[in-house]
C-alpha cells in the first residue's frame, strides 16, 4: 500500500465480536467542511454493539464503528478548526452513514468536532463526550428541582455513572438500580443513597425506599422495561428514557392511557440532537469541572486497538461498571 495509512478496526459485514477485524486503509482525504481527526482514544457505546450485529438499518457494510472519538485535528477543511487542536468527535452519523472513531483517523464533518481547552489525560477525556453529554441532555429533559428524589434504572452503565456523578454535585437524593447484587458496593461508593437490585417487584422494591415513589426517573434499560419504569412516578413525576441495555428497543403493543399513570410524564433523549453548536460549551464545561474534581469519570478498562473485539465481548459481558475506552496509540506519535 502506497501513500498515507492508517490501522482501523473494519466491520465487513454484521455479526459477533470478531467480524471486528483491524487492518490497514487509506488514510482519509480532507475536503472542504469536514476535519481529519488523528484520534488517541474512543469510548464504547452500547449502540455499537447493535450496529455491528446488524440492527442499524441504514448502516451499510464495511465500516468502522465508533460514535465518539477524542484526538487532535491532524488536517482542516475549515479555517474554524486548526491542526494541532485538541477536539471530539461526536456521533453526527459517525460509524454509521461514514466511518467513525475505531481507527487512527477519522474524516468527520466540522458541525460534530468539537475544540476543547484541556490537560486531561487520553483516556480519561475519551470517557467524556458521548456519555456525559447523554447524561447531562437527559437529566436536563427531567426538570430537576431541589430535593427531587431521582431513580438511575441502568445505573451501571457508563451514563448511568455519570448521570449519578452530575445529579450527586446538585446534592439530588438517588435511588440506583442493577441487575448484578455484585455491584451494589460500587454504586454505593460511587454516592447511591440507596441501591435497589432489580429482581422481581421494581415498583414495590421502590416504594420501600421511597412510599411515595420516585419524582423521577432516568430510564437506561429501554424496551419493555419502560412499561415498569413508569409505575415507579409519583404523581407529577417525569420519566426520561435514553438508553437500551435490553435486548430491543421496541416496545409490542405499547398502549399510552394504560402505560402512563394520569399526571406524570414521558420523554426521551437522544443523542442525535449533540452537535458541536448544541454541546460544545456543555462539553467543555464537563472537561473544566472533571479537571477540578468536581467529579470523576470511571473507567471500567482500557484496551489497545488491537483488542476491539475483546472490548466489544467485555461490553456485551455486562461485567463493566462504568466506561471502556480504546486507544489507539496515535496521540502518542503512532
Amino acid at each position: 500500500m502506497t501513500g498515507p495509512w492508517m490501522w482501523a478496526a473494519v466491520a465487513h459485514g454484521p455479526g459477533g465480536p470478531d467480524v471486528l477485524r483491524v487492518e490497514r486503509r487509506p488514510r482519509p482525504a480532507v475536503r472542504a467542511g469536514w476535519v481529519l481527526v488523528r484520534i488517541a482514544a474512543f469510548g464504547l457505546n452500547r449502540s455499537e454493539i447493535y450496529t455491528r450485529q446488524g440492527h442499524s438499518p441504514d448502516v451499510r457494510f464495511p465500516r468502522v464503528l465508533g460514535i465518539e472519538c477524542v484526538g487532535t485535528v491532524e488536517e482542516s477543511g475549515t479555517a474554524r478548526l486548526a491542526p494541532g487542536t485538541v477536539v471530539a468527535g461526536v456521533v453526527g452519523g459517525m460509524g454509521r452513514e461514514f466511518d467513525g472513531g475505531y481507527a487512527e483517523y477519522a474524516l468527520l464533518p466540522q458541525s460534530h468536532v468539537i475544540p476543547l481547552e484541556t490537560d486531561l489525560d487520553w483516556p480519561t477525556l475519551a470517557s467524556l463526550p458521548e456519555t456525559y453529554l447523554t447524561a447531562a441532555g437527559s437529566l436536563d429533559n427531567l426538570r430537576l428541582r431541589p430535593d427531587d428524589r431521582l431513580v438511575i434504572r441502568g445505573a451501571t452503565s457508563s451514563v448511568g455513572v455519570a448521570a449519578l456523578a452530575l445529579a450527586r454535585a446538585e446534592n439530588l437524593r438517588i435511588t440506583a438500580t442493577t441487575r448484578n447484587p455484585a455491584k451494589v458496593a460500587a454504586l454505593r461508593a460511587l454516592g447511591a443513597d440507596h441501591v435497589v437490585v432489580e429482581d422481581g417487584d421494581l415498583p414495590a422494591a421502590i416504594a420501600r425506599v421511597w412510599p411515595g415513589g420516585a419524582d423521577r426517573v432516568l430510564d437506561l434499560v429501554g424496551g419493555v422495561a419502560v412499561l415498569a419504569a413508569l409505575k415507579l412516578l409519583a404523581p407529577g413525576g417525569i420519566l426520561c428514557h435514553s438508553g437500551i441495555l435490553s435486548d430491543t428497543w421496541r416496545i409490542p403493543e405499547f398502549e399510552p392511557l394504560d402505560a402512563i399513570l394520569p399526571g406524570t410524564y414521558l420523554t426521551t433523549f437522544s443523542s442525535r440532537t449533540i452537535s458541536a453548536a448544541a454541546c460544545g460549551e456543555r462539553l467543555q464545561g464537563i472537561v473544566d469541572d472533571v479537571r477540578r474534581g468536581l467529579y470523576r469519570p470511571v473507567i471500567d478498562r482500557v484496551f489497545t486497538l488491537d483488542r476491539i473485539a475483546d472490548a466489544h465481548r467485555h461490553m456485551e459481558s455486562n461485567r463493566a461498571v462504568g466506561k471502556i475506552v480504546v486507544v489507539t496509540g496515535a496521540g502518542d506519535g503512532g
